[in-house]
């Protein structure tokens, strides 16, 4: 693919209009924005990729394989996902649940066109095609934001049955079955008209984080605004940054301060985090050289428009002579969202929880031309079909055997709140469903 630069006055805006002309002209696009957040490490780069002029084939059962063998036949960008339920792939699992999004386990592609925008207006395109007539056509956009209509959120799982099931984990815990499990609810709206773009744009204002992104694949949308990295390579870097540990942002600078200094004392936030790093930690160590794991960063604490949260960092360096791809299969699912041991803890997630998750748990991101990918967790996203009107997002919390039930439920609609503020801005409370 060749690279062309040019220069754009307002940054934002310019992007905003590409990402709504490639909606309305492609039936694949992916996004990736960073909202100018810093986070350790970097967080994703401003781009927009465009259109599906290859898409991989994972017909022979091995995803993470037959994507590195794509990538190794023509070195060049591949873009997508894995979805959570790819767990079946990698050990003797299941999924229950009826999947009533629609979205493919795995897709990725090669697109026509990769779009970088850098803080200081540098726009740079790849593609082969005419990088002008490219540009012409996104500056002459013209769109109208359809009118939202509001719709009722729901929840799959009623308060009572949530308290309950946290207790039957605590139990687990007690029998040694886990030390942690990642417990989720599935809110949804049944019979929801959205326009995605606007929807997103709604989102990103009210909740801007590091890792978002927008996902268009035929009619299925995903609108995410993910605060966590589940996987970066640079070089022959491996980064992983788990977060476990959420609390409320304060309504004055003192209470912000507050809490913050609350999250990052909480031994239970600390315990839950410190599983999660020794998780990942072995994680990476199946594809590292031996010792060269190591926890950069340990309770950090990260703000951002909702929540205080407490992020690690976690780095290794990949064995020489194993593919990337087995980096990210034997990371695979991240362990912040299972739990540990974590395929015991899979197995009891689709014991306990009552929805499929489909994308959400998975990853999205973007592998570069020369084997670098950096990969989000999909939390705090926003799933939808647009041809059944089907609109879904998760959340969900770490459970050790010290969690209160009632707490751990009031830290799921804390995490709901962005996304249901704007798909029913005007309510305050769930209906249980």
């Amino acid at each position: 693919m060749n690279a062309v630069r040019f220069a754009v006055d307002d940054t934002e805006s310019w992007r905003w209009q590409a990402l709504r002309w490639a909606a309305s002209q492609y039936a694949y696009v992916a996004w990736f924005a960073s909202n100018g957040l810093e986070y350790p490490d970097n967080p994703f780069p401003n781009r927009l990729c465009i259109g599906a002029k290859r898409v991989v084939s994972f017909s022979d059962g091995d995803a993470f394989s037959a994507l590195f063998r794509t990538h190794q036949q023509k070195p060049t960008f591949l873009v997508g996902y894995f979805g959570y339920d790819l767990k079946n792939q990698l050990e003797a699992l299941s999924s229950r649940h009826p999947d009533r999004l629609g979205f493919p386990d795995v897709y990725f592609a090669e697109p026509e066109w990769v779009i970088d925008v850098n803080p200081a207006g540098v726009v740079t395109v790849w593609g082969d095609g005419d990088v002008q007539a490219l540009r012409t056509a996104i500056d002459q956009h013209q769109s109208q934001p359809a009118p939202p209509i509001f719709t009722t959120v729901q929840s799959r799982v009623s308060r009572d049955d949530y308290l309950g099931n946290v207790e039957r984990i605590r139990q687990y815990i007690r029998e040694g079955e886990v030390y942690e499990l990642n417990y989720c609810v599935e809110f949804f709206a049944e019979n929801a008209i959205l326009d995605p773009v606007a929807t997103y744009e709604a989102l990103t204002r009210r909740s801007p984080m590091p890792f978002s992104t927008f996902l268009k694949l035929d009619d299925r949308y995903l609108m995410g605004a993910s605060p966590e990295r589940f996987l970066k390579k640079e070089g022959h870097r491996l980064i992983s940054q788990p977060i476990k540990g959420t609390i409320r942002r304060g309504q004055s600078p003192e209470e912000d301060e507050r809490l913050r200094t609350q999250l990052l004392n909480s031994e239970k936030e600390r315990a839950e985090n410190l599983m999660i790093v020794d998780l990942v930690r072995n994680d990476l160590a199946r594809s590292s050289q031996t010792g060269s794991v190591r926890v950069e960063e340990l309770f950090g604490i990260y703000t951002f428009r909702q929540v205080h949260q407490m992020i690690s960092t976690v780095s290794a360096t990949l064995r020489e002579g194993v593919a990337w791809s087995d980096a990210i299969k034997y990371a695979f699912p991240m362990g912040s969202m299972t739990g540990a041991p974590k395929i015991r803890a899979m197995e009891l997630i689709d014991e306990l929880e009552v929805s499929r998750r489909g994308l959400f748990s998975g990853a999205i991101g973007f592998v570069t031309p020369n084997g670098d990918f950096d990969f989000n967790v999909v939390i705090r996203s926003l799933q939808y079909n647009a041809q059944s009107h089907y609109a879904s997002f998760s959340v969900g919390s770490a459970i050790t055997y010290d969690a209160d039930p009632a707490q751990e439920w009031d830290e799921c609609l804390l995490k709901a709140q962005a996304i249901r503020s704007i798909l029913e801005p005007a309510t305050t409370s769930v209906t249980a469903g």
